[in-house]
């Protein structure tokens, strides 16, 4: 695995260098690595996707533990120089794909649920996880390196700042988990923030989420969007202000009183089960 010099001069040696674009942060220690995939409780039996190849730290170690690993990288330099060198062990299978149009149901039919493994990109990391979301049947959990305010929004709790859009749609299909911090210091180039290490498990679907009543995900995208879109309004006014359904406010007020929920009450105060309760009752109107 490259050491934090090698790391410098591999891109130096190649022409290679940390695309800002892409928003790369090469993992530089492996103590941290190696901490992630105990944390992740990878298997000799598993297949792991791994999000983000990078300079391979992870996915050499990785492949140590799991009984293969695809790996999924968009930066065709950095999948080239993989393919001249040789680097990676037998059991990797590189693949040069962008994250965002991977088809992860395709995926899952070759190899089960999948098991994801990333250090994510932090420009790409919230359509990431929408893209989860949307594919969530085709997961058994995902293991993700985020910046940290990401992940302290994946795991908050209602009446917070940190929560939103997606801690409630999150919530109704995974489990989440935060495992670890890891300081700046252990990537090269050095990032300006902190990250944190989340762990999401989609299958089995967790108790909470399959206690929810069925409902429409993609309303209750639309729902949760326009509450949080002006969070400082109430939600009548937040709601009204996005045209859903195409009713008036009074008629907002109808659905909002059937649904249990006041409609001066603010978006941050509602729980996961309230936006799907009151997904329906919007569904029904």
């Amino acid at each position: 695995m490259p050491n934090p010099i090698n790391i410098k001069n591999i891109l130096k040696e190649k022409k290679l260098a940390p695309q800002k674009k892409l928003g790369q942060n090469f993992l530089r220690d492996p103590q941290t690595a190696i901490r992630i995939i105990e944390l992740a409780g990878v298997t000799s039996e598993d297949t792991i996707i791994e999000l983000g190849v990078g300079l391979g730290s992870l996915t050499v170690l990785l492949a140590q533990r799991a009984k293969k690993v695809i790996g999924l990288e968009i930066d065709r330099g950095i999948v080239e120089w993989h393919r001249e060198t040789n680097d990676l062990p037998a059991n990797v299978t590189l693949i040069h794909q962008d994250l965002l149009k991977t088809n992860f149901n395709e995926l899952a039919e070759q190899h089960g649920h999948l098991k994801i493994i990333a250090n994510l990109p932090y420009s790409i990391s919230s359509p990431l996880l929408f893209k989860l979301i949307k594919d969530r049947d085709a997961l058994e959990y995902a293991v993700l390196m985020l910046q940290k305010e990401v992940g302290q929004r994946l795991t908050a709790e209602p009446a917070t700042k940190e929560y939103g859009v997606l801690s409630v749609l999150l919530g109704t299909c995974a489990s989440m988990q935060t495992l670890m911090h890891v300081s700046p210091a252990m990537f090269h180039p050095r990032p300006k923030v902190d990250s944190v290490v989340v762990s999401l498990r989609f299958n089995p679907i967790p108790k909470r989420c399959a206690l929810l009543p069925e409902h429409d995900y993609d309303l209750l995208r639309k729902v949760v969007n326009a509450a949080f879109q002006q969070r400082r309004k109430t939600l009548i006014n937040a709601l009204s202000a996005a045209n859903l359904m195409e009713l008036d406010k009074k008629g907002l007020t109808l659905v909002l009183e059937k649904a249990g929920i006041a409609p001066s009450i603010r978006a941050e105060r509602l729980t996961i089960e309230d936006y799907v309760r009151l997904t329906n009752v919007l569904a029904n109107s």
